[in-house]
């Protein structure tokens, strides 16, 4: 793949005609699309320059970087992007047959719509609805745990999943279960109920492969945040805070990677103070801690043709969740591990069964007292 430069006004005129430019205004850029501020001195790169720079560098490699990526994607295998760490070899890590990518945010964010958008840009699939969403006056709500190949491919090494909206109004039971399928694993066609839910026969799933996630990618709402910033009201955005930064979806030190979707739906101008907004709240770079993808497939768009920017925007966001994935791989466990879990199972059974016999004797003890007076 070639490398760009901001400054080559040759590269600018390589650019597809049909790119949707929705961050170059007149009050940024003059009429040949460059910068009115050199952004070649740092110190004039404020949060919004670094976010319009981060859209140019998007814009100038999407052409020829969109199939680069996809290509690595379909040769991808699990595993392919780890690097030695601690001197331990490959054949000791513990790294799982398919790496699973967990798609997690607030009710109606846009994850079926996001996993539309990928099977269309990276499965080349077209405008099939192979997730059904709740775009437009559709109130559907995805009641179970689906496993997509997006790619569509039988060799595919990842499987992306979508799981059902946290409501904003009841978060504590929503971190449960996300807290459950980080440990427990997930499984295809798992229900996904809530309190008060009706239930729903969605057959059996016992026979489908559990998987661990290996991944979290958060998506949220840009045009809801955007609404949020602007009437006071917070609660949507402070529900976003506490899954975002919630220790369990954390597989390392780094933070989950943030989509922004229905962007879209809004001006420019508010498109980009929104997102510089929760980029802050949430305490991450405003350029490579957040992807603004639109998901125009809800529009009926087939995105690759009509936005060539945000196509290759997805395809880098699930080429860094892959990266994460297999940096944060660890060592298989030998049997001194096996045997210290077990010594420590042990331990703690004979402790509780202590702890049992001394409230017994404690509740018979004081019985007798009473019955001494």
């Amino acid at each position: 793949m070639r490398n760009f430069s901001f400054s080559d006004e040759d590269n600018q005129r390589e650019l597809p005609k049909t790119a949707i430019w929705w961050w170059r205004t007149p009050q940024d850029f003059d009429e040949n699309g460059h910068l009115k501020v050199d952004i070649s001195d740092l110190s004039n790169l404020t949060p919004r320059l670094k976010v319009l720079r981060e859209m140019e560098r998007l814009a100038l490699i999407s052409t020829e970087g969109i199939e680069d990526h996809r290509h690595k994607l379909i040769t991808y295998r699990s595993g392919d992007f780890w690097l030695p760490v601690g001197g331990i070899k490959k054949e000791d890590m513990d790294i799982p047959a398919v790496i699973t990518l967990l798609l997690v945010g607030l009710s109606a964010s846009g994850k079926s719509s996001l996993v539309n958008y990928m099977y269309s840009v990276l499965g080349r699939s077209g405008l099939i609805p192979f997730a059904q969403s709740s775009s437009g006056n559709s109130h559907y709500t995805t009641m179970f745990l689906e496993e997509h190949n997006v790619l569509r491919s039988m060799r595919s090494g990842f499987c992306v999943y979508d799981s059902r909206g946290l409501d904003s109004n009841d978060m504590i039971e929503g971190l449960e279960e996300v807290s459950t399928w980080m440990t427990r694993g997930v499984r295809h066609n798992q229900p996904c109920f809530r309190h008060g839910d009706k239930l729903i026969n969605g057959g059996s799933n016992t026979r489908y492969a559990k998987r661990k996630v290996d991944c979290v990618v958060v998506v949220a709402d840009l045009s809801e945040i955007n609404k949020a910033f602007n009437s006071g009201d917070l609660k949507p955005v402070e529900a976003l805070k506490i899954l975002f930064t919630n220790h369990c979806i954390r597989k390392s030190n780094e933070n989950p990677l943030l989509i922004l979707t229905h962007g879209d739906t809004i001006s420019t101008e508010e498109r980009i103070t929104s997102r510089l907004k929760i980029c802050e709240y949430l305490g991450i770079p405003e350029t490579t801690g957040a992807y603004d993808i639109a998901c125009l497939t809800e529009q009926g768009i087939l995105p690759e043709e009509s936005d060539p920017v945000t196509a290759f925007a997805l395809t880098e966001a699930v080429y860094r969740s892959l990266m994460q994935s297999d940096r944060n791989h660890l060592p298989k466990k030998k049997w001194k591990d096996w045997v210290v879990i077990f010594v420590a199972w042990i331990m703690c059974c004979i402790g509780s069964f202590f702890a049992m016999l001394a409230h017994f004797f404690s509740t018979f003890t004081h019985h007798n007292n009473k019955l001494k007076y």
